[in-house]
């Protein structure tokens, strides 16, 4: 019986594959027109708070969330409930280049 060679390019279900090549993997893909492509909401509001505090961030956008007994919790819980706020929130954080 011939020696069988097993390299690389051999298939465990039989046949030959052709050679992985670096450069034939696509590039990542960028998401030129979302801008917030792969941040999460909470991310948004944490950077927000960090940089202005809540303060700042109930007086640029007076919701009660912002205002009175904040927290990132109860933030999120409403902003994901109310399209206009987190739109807003959003808004400012793609406006300061936060995201990069």
């Amino acid at each position: 019986m011939p020696a069988v060679s097993l390299s690389s390019n051999c298939n465990p279900g039989g046949g030959w594959l052709p050679p992985r090549m670096l450069n034939d993997m696509p590039p990542p893909v960028l998401h030129p027109r979302d801008p917030l492509h792969g941040i999460t909401l909470e991310r948004i509001v944490k950077e927000l708070v960090a940089r202005h505090g809540w303060a700042e961030m109930g007086h640029r956008i007076p919701i009660r969330c912002f205002q009175f007994n904040p927290s990132v919790k109860s933030s999120l819980t409403f902003l994901r409930k109310t399209p206009w706020a987190r739109t807003k929130v959003e808004a400012w954080f793609i406006e300061e280049g936060l995201n990069k």
